[in-house]
């Protein structure tokens, strides 16, 4: 692995460490996004503030909610996190992130999808 993709690994861990479990969404885009945030998630709009918004709401309503890293895949650009998603209630989920760097190592571009951790499951294997 290059030194750029073993930093934007750490900076993608960072980040989603920050705005996630830290409630500090500000702060993590401040640090560590670029010029731009396109965002390909349905239920955030573009942008950064968008994004601030919607996680400081998240934090609020929220509260104890936490992701743990399970892998990462790294090439070229881009930067995936397989995450266990820990949610005050009755479900948590498994999630795929996939983020975009731009040439200075910030963070430019995100998807995701989420699948709700199954209480049963056909097959022994887990989610993670």
């Amino acid at each position: 692995m290059t030194d750029q993709l073993r930093t934007n690994v750490e900076n993608a861990k960072a980040f989603y460490d920050l705005m996630f479990n830290q409630c500090e969404p500000k702060a993590a885009i401040e640090r560590y996004v670029g010029d731009v945030y396109i965002q390909h998630n349905p239920h955030v709009a573009d942008g950064k503030d968008a994004f601030i918004e919607y996680f400081e709401r998240m934090g609020r309503d929220y509260p104890g909610k936490k992701v743990i890293f399970k892998r990462t895949v790294a090439e070229g650009n881009l930067v995936v996190l397989h995450c266990h998603q820990i949610w005050p209630g009755d479900e948590d989920y498994a999630g795929i992130d996939i983020f975009r760097f731009d040439d200075n190592g910030k963070i430019v571009e995100h998807w995701d999808v989420l699948q709700v951790i199954p209480s049963e499951s056909a097959n022994n294997n887990s989610m993670f």
